[in-house]
């Protein structure tokens, strides 16, 4: 595919190739799991240093990033609607540079969840403006597929980003793990400041007034196949979060192998990276909505029998593994088209929508998961049952919000083409 001619629903582009966009939307967006993956194998290094003993306190240097992130979405869609895309971008990751460098430096635990918080709302900027990026240029079945690519690349951070930390702690102290993520956001910076051009058109920029910002978002939310989406993404993200604040505490407390985190964390999170290839494969040809219910199916159905082996049979270390890896396996044809069937009737309103959706997706999913993750109790049965609910939730919202034709999104064409797109043959 070039970036010219491949879809048809690309726009006219002047920038770098498909292959360098895709891997800079992925550098982007992976600044946001590196932040907070890396740190998992350094918390009980964090904890000692500034005297945080309680192992479940620990957490909230994951879950005060964040908050961070998913409060600051809010501003950056409707700047970005009047400003464009480019120079908050290039701020954002400048300032994610410093706050990150600022954690590193924390002389206590109340300075680096400070420092943590800010950092999260610079790293904003690059969820709410990649998703608007890619929607400047594609949109529907092109846009699911870009997102499964830019997913691939993506998802193997959470794989190595374990490794990361872990490599870090070998040879110095955590607080060069925040370091390198400073040195990190100035490179990204230069690269975008380098490569990428402006890709909203004058025409389509809006007035940063309230009104018009209010009416964005309750437009967004407001549409059902919007908002359906955007809650069906949120519990999922839930899932996930909690997964990330209770992986360590599994891996230390229930089966005793510290060692072993990167290489357990690595073995669940790949399969994202492969179902993310397979619905950038599969979504031009079964569409968006079938791949995103099929998916939540198996989503719910695999987290209820993992919790049926465990309260059974008992968990094990290999059970765990296996049986998680095919559940986060879903991650992969979930996340992807939930966010581009939110997206799809909010092209005239990309920046706002994609901040308001990213707010819901950010908070609630953080919300979600940091309950999921105080419930520990020294086994998987409460992270289990997390995971059934949230995927039981996830499917009967997702189901009502892909009704076709949605005609409560207010959009002439878009209903037309629903309702073509609901046609029998």
């Amino acid at each position: 595919m070039t970036d010219r001619t491949a879809s048809p629903d690309a726009k006219p582009w002047k920038g770098p190739g498909t292959g360098e966009f895709i891997a800079l939307m992925a550098a982007l967006m992976a600044s946001n799991a590196l932040a907070i993956d890396a740190m998992l194998p350094a918390l009980p290094a964090i904890g000692d240093a500034l005297g945080v003993a309680e192992e479940n306190r620990r957490q909230l240097v994951i879950t005060f990033y964040l908050l961070g992130f998913g409060v600051a979405q809010i501003f950056y869609g409707p700047l970005s609607d009047r400003f464009g895309r480019k120079g908050l971008l290039v701020g954002g990751l400048l300032f994610y540079g410093v706050f990150a460098t600022a954690a590193g430096l924390a002389g206590s635990f109340t300075l680096l969840l400070a420092a943590r918080m800010m950092q999260g709302v610079a790293a904003a900027a690059t969820r709410v403006l990649v998703v608007s990026i890619v929607r400047d240029r594609f949109e529907g079945a092109g846009m699911a597929r870009i997102m499964s690519l830019v997913m691939i690349v993506f998802m193997i951070v959470p794989i190595l980003a374990p490794f990361f930390g872990q490599g870090v702690l070998a040879v110095s102290t955590w607080r060069h793990i925040f370091i390198g993520l400073g040195v990190y956001g100035v490179v990204l910076a230069i690269w975008t400041l380098w490569r990428m051009p402006e890709t909203l058109a004058p025409e389509n920029r809006r007035p940063l007034s309230l009104s018009k910002i209010s009416e964005a978002a309750w437009f967004t939310l407001r549409t059902r196949q919007s908002i359906g989406n955007t809650v069906a993404q949120t519990l999922v993200m839930g899932a996930l979060f909690g997964f990330i604040g209770s992986v360590q505490q599994i891996v230390f407390d229930v089966f005793r192998a510290p060692d072993l985190l990167p290489i357990v964390f690595a073995a669940i999170a790949g399969p994202m990276a492969f179902s993310s290839y397979a619905n950038s494969r599969l979504v031009t040809k079964h569409g968006s909505r079938k791949i995103l219910l099929r998916a939540l199916v198996a989503f719910t159905f695999l987290s209820a029998f993992h919790l049926l082996v465990a309260e059974v049979f008992g968990e094990s270390i290999w059970s765990f593994v296996v049986l998680q890896a095919l559940t986060m396996g879903c991650f992969g044809l979930i996340g992807a088209n939930a966010g581009a069937l939110a997206m799809e009737p909010l092209g005239r309103i990309a920046g706002t929508a994609s901040s308001v959706q990213g707010v819901i997706t950010t908070i609630g999913g953080a919300l979600i998961g940091f309950a999921i993750g105080q419930m520990f109790n020294g086994t998987t049965i409460p992270f289990l049952i997390g995971f059934t609910l949230c995927g039981a939730a996830g499917l009967a919202v997702s189901h009502w919000a892909n009704r076709l034709p949605c005609r409560d999104s207010h959009d002439e064409v878009e209903v037309e083409s629903q309702e073509i797109a609901s046609r029998p043959g």
